[in-house]
């Protein structure tokens, strides 16, 4: 009965401050999430945050698909593509190679091949997609989507649970799947076993429309492109560096 009249309590308390007092609460709207623009053009305007990605997919031969077709890609933020780059060059530096200083380096059938693996066929935002759970794979899995590549992924919607926290941080109340929603796109290393070790990235920003699909952003700080990054290291070594131009 405490902790009941403890939430009420709260709960007038946040009511008031919205009714009573405009100068903690104002009414900004629904933000608009069309853009008048395909999504390479997108991410010019975000350049400093795609800079990378931007090089990535014309060295890919990609840019067409980016820019023309309809399609749902998962970008890969430059930082993402940074910390493979990094990775790649410590394993060059150990077998006493030179390092990738310019992403050109890297040959195109490396980059195409990995990049499609973002790309996706059709326009789906957040609500086109099931409901997943790392904790309970058999109950909502997800669903299988195969890339441009060719490769399934695994795309899902991770529902929180909504919980109530007291002063001391106590859980009060929870309730299973009714919090926020966060998109995820999952890498799955062995497409025999696919609810075995995926790799889950979540979606930092989703649900991005450009006027030819949407545009789902990846998590920088979670995330090295390629999903794998032996395998992206792999693949860059055996195509063979190009050497660095002046």
């Amino acid at each position: 009965m405490k902790n009941y009249k403890r939430m009420l309590f709260s709960l007038i308390c946040v009511l008031s401050v919205l009714t009573g007092c405009k100068k903690y609460y104002m009414e900004t709207g629904v933000h608009e999430a069309k853009y008048n623009g395909n999504i390479m053009q997108y991410m010019e305007e975000k350049k400093p945050f795609f800079d990378s990605t931007l090089t990535v997919i014309k060295l890919a031969g990609l840019a067409d698909v980016i820019s023309k077709e309809n399609i749902t890609f998962f970008a890969p933020p430059s930082g993402s593509i940074f910390k493979s780059i990094r990775r790649l060059n410590i394993e060059l530096r150990v077998t006493g190679k030179d390092t990738v200083s310019q992403l050109s380096q890297i040959k195109p059938e490396v980059w195409k091949n990995i990049l499609s693996q973002y790309i996706f066929k059709g326009a789906n935002r957040l609500k086109d997609y099931p409901q997943r759970d790392t904790l309970s794979y058999l109950a909502f899995p997800g669903q299988g989507y195969t890339s441009y590549s060719g490769r399934i992924m695994n795309v899902g919607v991770i529902f929180n649970d909504a919980v109530v926290l007291s002063d001391k941080g106590e859980v009060l109340s929870r309730v299973a799947y009714a919090g926020y929603r966060q998109l995820y796109l999952a890498y799955i290393p062995d497409l025999s076993n696919p609810q075995v070790s995926l790799v889950n990235i979540p979606i930092a920003t989703s649900d991005i429309q450009p006027t030819n699909g949407v545009l789902h952003v990846l998590n920088k700080f979670k995330h090295n492109f390629g999903f794998n990054t032996n395998v992206f290291i792999e693949q860059a070594i055996s195509a063979g560096i190009n050497p660095r131009t002046p």
